[in-house]
């Protein structure tokens, strides 16, 4: 039961914009679960559902993974606004970014969780990326180039 009452809950805050606990215990009586705000609330910390502004300036409920992907976009929009350019030599490849942004850019490297990514190291307007072999830095570089434009 309670297993089915949260893969809803997701349903339904992924469709419906969910402002308060109220209005998710609604949702859940029309689908024909009987839910008190207290069941509600200890599903809402079960599922660790966090509350984000959406584009109307309203505040719902999301689930952690959609939030991840909401900051991804946003590190990758960073990344390809401060891309120069991008090389390798063995299993290495050498990103440069505009001044004082390879932080973010780094950040954005990591957040996308490539397996073929052994590690990154940003200075000021370099990233340094090690790769587990050179064929995976060179596609690396290739789809570095193809994100930035």
């Amino acid at each position: 039961m309670k297993y089915n009452r949260h893969a809803r809950i997701l349903e339904i805050i992924d469709k419906y914009v969910i402002e308060t606990q109220e209005d998710l215990a609604e949702k859940l009586k029309e689908a024909g679960m009987d839910v008190t705000q207290a069941t509600v609330s200890r599903d809402i910390k079960d599922l660790r559902l966090i509350k984000v502004m959406t584009n109307e300036g309203v505040y719902k409920y999301a689930s952690m993974s959609q939030t991840e992907g909401m900051v991804s976009n946003k590190l990758l929009t960073i990344f390809s606004e401060s891309f120069v350019s991008s090389d390798y030599a063995n299993n290495i490849v050498v990103v440069k970014t505009l001044s004082g942004m390879a932080q973010a850019c780094a950040a954005a490297i990591d957040s996308l969780k490539w397996p073929e990514i052994v590690g990154t190291i940003a200075g000021d307007d370099n990233i340094m990326i090690v790769c587990r072999a050179e064929k995976f830095a060179e596609e690396m570089v290739n789809k570095f180039n193809r994100m930035a434009k």
